[in-house]
């Protein structure tokens, strides 16, 4: 007897009722709704399989837990600052902040982010400047040595941290390294076990049960975090590998940002490492034995906001709409993807039919094609709007970086893309004070050099080929 009629007709029956499942029972997002019911029809086998692995929701269940008091303790302080704000008694260290508390509220409201300003700020967007100095910083550690990154790869840069790793733990330095399980899928065991056999401890997060085989590999974490002894963080677009030296040949120089930070702001860093290694790990962290008195190392306002397919808000892209809206002369935007879902694209569009300069720089090649015309056909949005936008040159721009007016900026892990704002697990910094906004301003400024300007007549120019990958990149976007 022939099974062939028999299992096409129940695998149809199960593209039908995932359909039905997607539609009535996952409150999803009406244009990811309309992507997914695409894909069951045109592909109603390959469709529910690529489904079962990219398009299932993570559990409501909570994943990250807290201490309680701990919790309680964040909770206090959030509940001081808002009050504070409520009763117009918030005290600013520049009063260029002062204008920006409707923002600053969002972000307590939002995500329980605690605004400290007594932070140093140092901005790297060469990997062989950050390298050197974080691998420095880990050198001079004496308590311990917290790193989480998306990639890390066994090559020179990777063998590299992991000797400096190894050589900490053997001093009695507490090392523990939490990876991304699929983003460092190419790491060995013997990578690992180098580090482990020191003393270090190292995790991966979501990691899969089988092996190739990851049914969680649409949510991953994508930040990027280093704390050294609770007193210096790092946080940024940078990972672990050669290309972000620039030693990759297809991509060339690699322009990212990344901060490095001293002051209450490392708090809140080390706040968000605890909570993704106890997730990953059978033996959590004591928040109580992670943090001490900080010191004022600056007068630089920041919050550091995250966000993740287990929070009910989009906190990340909330914070980025409010930065457009808040906008009255520029809005700088560098960005390797630009896939913004209609909200925000509306926000960038109002700003600049109401005058507001808005500049967007994109890389000229890319490391996922349907992502990169995906992001082609929305700056012909933006273009036809009189936004301007720049292909940067020089090599590839993987920098997450958006400066409003000269005096608030965010530089973090998630780009402008749905993945960053609803499936990935990312963190962000959000800073208010002129000279760090003024700087990245610059630097975007001296980036303009190494670009080409891409003008709406250059856009309306491009073949029929090309509007066709754009025209297809654009109805997957919103699950891309």
């Amino acid at each position: 007897m022939n099974i062939l009629p028999y299992l096409f007709s129940f695998i149809i029956g199960l593209n039908v009722l995932l359909a039905l499942a997607i539609i009535f029972l996952e409150r999803r997002d009406a244009s990811a709704t309309w992507a997914w019911l695409m894909v069951l029809l045109f592909l109603p086998i390959a469709g529910f399989l690529l489904y079962l692995v990219f398009g299932r929701r993570l559990s409501n269940k909570e994943i990250f837990t807290w201490d309680k008091k701990s919790r309680l303790g964040l909770l206090t302080a959030v509940q001081e600052q808002l009050h504070a704000i409520k009763e117009d008694k918030f005290e600013v260290h520049h009063p260029a902040m002062e204008q920006y508390e409707d923002l600053i509220y969002l972000h307590l409201k939002n995500n329980d982010a605690l605004l400290s300003q007594n932070n140093k700020v140092e901005v790297y967007t060469d990997g062989q400047k950050k390298f050197h100095a974080l691998i420095e910083d880990i050198q001079q550690a004496e308590d311990h040595v917290h790193l989480l990154y998306y990639i890390v790869r066994e090559d020179k840069l990777g063998q590299r941290l992991a000797d400096a790793l190894v050589e900490k733990a053997k001093q009695g330095v507490e090392v523990k390294l939490l990876y991304d399980d699929m983003g460092s899928r190419l790491l060995s065991r013997k990578f690992v076990r180098k580090i482990e056999d020191a003393g270090g401890e190292v995790e991966s997060f979501f990691p899969s049960l089988v092996p190739k085989v990851n049914l969680k590999i649409n949510y991953r974490n994508h930040r990027k975090l280093a704390i050294i002894d609770g007193k210096v963080g790092y946080t940024g677009g940078f990972n672990i590998g050669d290309e972000y030296l620039g030693f990759n040949k297809r991509f060339g120089y690699w322009r990212d940002t990344h901060l490095r930070v001293e002051g209450g702001a490392v708090h809140h860093m080390q706040t968000r490492f605890i909570l993704d290694w106890n997730q990953a790990s059978r033996k959590d962290i004591d928040y109580e034995d992670r943090f001490y008195q900080a010191e004022d190392k600056g007068d630089v306002g920041m919050q550091i906001v995250s966000s993740g397919p287990d929070s009910e808000w989009e906190q990340i892209k909330h914070g980025y709409m409010k930065m457009i809206m808040s906008a009255k002369e520029y809005v700088y935007i560098q960005t390797p993807y630009f896939i913004p879902d209609d909200s925000l694209l509306d926000a960038l569009r109002i700003a600049v039919l109401s005058g507001v300069d808005v500049r967007i720089m994109i890389p000229r090649m890319p490391d996922h094609p349907f992502v990169y015309w995906a992001t082609f056909s929305n700056i012909g949005e933006l273009l036809k709007a009189g936004a301007t936008v720049y292909i940067y040159q020089k090599g590839f721009l993987h920098a997450k970086t958006i400066v409003v007016d000269g005096d608030i900026a965010s530089v973090g892990t998630a780009n402008i893309d749905v993945r960053s704002f609803r499936l990935n697990f990312e963190v962000n910094a959000f800073l208010y004070h002129p000279d760090i906004a003024g700087l990245l301003a610059d630097r975007f400024h001296e980036d303009m050099v190494d670009s080409t300007e891409l003008t709406f007549k250059l856009y309306q120019s491009r073949s029929k080929w090309i509007r066709f990958k754009e025209a297809i990149s654009r109805l997957l976007s919103p699950i891309l």
